[in-house]
Formats: structure tokens, C-alpha cells, sequence
């Protein structure tokens, strides 16, 4: 899939970071929850979907916590109170986890020269983050080197709105928005925001939670390899 465009575009949450599930699962275990980190992981993208699928504003997490703490197994009776608990927990700097195969897709990409960059909806943190994850940084350091990243807190714009995606194309200097590939988790930010951009946008999908959709989806990083 690499050779049909000339860059991409990551968002960082659910494509390189997760919500941290050494810390969600023992919380969420006090209401009957798995301690499984595969069903965390699960749980994240079950999440997204229901965002997605109901039109959320990127500030509205309400249902992203009822579906999240329903996929790792807390009971009908402990729903509402494990969600509650979980939307006061899960704060900016616990987006921390690494997603393995996504972090040596984009090693892979490096080295084969193709320009690489971030664009997510964050709050002030994101970068600091992924370098702390060793999973990315601008210039040198302990994770793939990138070209940019942008948090939408640092430049005051968020997607969907495409005027974001302005502030990494100059980075990509005699590539047209088209000929680049914006990968993200969320239908309604990144899916709308990419396509109004004038990106190609491709939905990381693991668990085909979209059937039918309209736009191009993976099940892992390394399928644009």
C-alpha cells in the first residue's frame, strides 16, 4: 500500500498509544473488570466505534466509557459507576501505552525513506508522550524520527476541521494532500477531517467495527507496508 502515496499522516491515540491498560485494567478490575490487556485493547477500539458511530464531539467521551468498560466484562450493575470512574481517570498523559506493531511499521517507514508525520487531537502533551514512549520525535531521540507533530492544543485547531492538517503540510514541501494518507481510529475526526483536507484517509480498524463503510480500512499498521 506504500507505493501508492507519497507520505502519511498518523493521529497519535488508538494508532501508536493507548490508553494505558496496566493502570485501566487493576482500576477497572475493582467493578468486575478483566485484567486481561488484550481485552483493554479490544475494549479501546469497541469504544471508538460507538463514538464514531454516534456522531460524538471530540470532548464527549460518555459513550466511549460505557462501551469501553462493557468490553472488558463489568457487569450490567457496575456499568454506569465503572464508566464514571473511568472518564475521571483517563487523563491526557495516560495515552502512553505503545502499540507495538504500529511503532515498527513506522520504524520500517523511516527507513525506507517515505516522510512521516503526526496530526492529533491531543491536550498540550502528545509530543512529549511519544518520545517519552520512544515512539516518535521531531529530529533525534529514543523513538522513529518524524517530521512533525501537531497537537490541537499547541496550534488552537482540532479536527475535523481540516485547517489542522495546514499546520504539517509545509513539511511536506512538492507533495500534494492527495497523494498522502492520513491514518486514524476515529470516523468522525479523522475520517471527515482528512477527507475535507484533501487527504486519503484510512481508518486502523483491528476488530472490523465498521462492516460497509465507505472509506478504506486495516486491521494493523503494517498493512500499508
Amino acid at each position: 500500500m506504500s507505493s501508492r502515496f507519497r507520505a502519511f499522516l498518523f493521529d497519535a491515540g488508538g494508532i501508536f498509544v493507548l490508553p494505558d491498560p496496566t493502570e485501566v485494567a487493576p482500576l477497572l478490575a475493582y467493578y468486575g473488570g478483566a485484567l486481561d490487556l488484550g481485552a483493554h485493547v479490544r475494549a479501546h477500539y469497541a469504544g471508538m466505534a460507538v463514538k464514531s458511530h454516534g456522531g460524538h464531539a471530540e470532548r464527549d467521551w460518555s459513550a466511549y466509557n460505557i462501551a469501553y468498560v462493557q468490553a472488558v466484562g463489568v457487569p450490567a450493575d457496575a456499568e454506569t459507576r465503572a464508566a464514571e470512574v473511568l472518564g475521571r481517570t483517563r487523563n491526557a498523559w495516560l495515552w502512553r501505552w505503545p502499540i507495538a506493531d504500529s511503532v515498527e511499521t513506522l520504524r520500517t517507514l523511516h527507513k525506507r525513506e517515505v516522510p512521516i508525520g503526526v496530526v492529533s487531537n491531543a491536550s498540550g502533551q502528545i509530543e512529549q508522550v511519544l518520545r517519552d514512549s520512544a515512539v516518535c520525535q521531531v529530529g533525534e531521540g529514543p523513538g522513529v524520527p518524524v517530521r512533525v507533530v501537531v497537537d490541537s492544543d499547541v496550534v488552537g485547531v482540532a479536527k475535523p476541521d481540516p485547517a489542522i492538517f495546514d499546520f504539517a503540510l509545509p513539511y511536506f514541501e512538492g507533495i500534494a494532500p492527495s497523494e498522502i494518507a492520513y491514518v486514524g481510529d476515529s470516523l468522525v475526526m479523522d475520517v471527515v477531517g482528512a477527507r475535507a483536507a484533501g487527504l486519503h484517509p484510512i481508518l486502523l480498524d483491528p476488530f472490523d467495527d465498521h462492516p460497509g463503510a465507505d472509506f478504506e480500512r486495516i486491521t494493523a499498521l503494517s498493512h500499508l507496508l
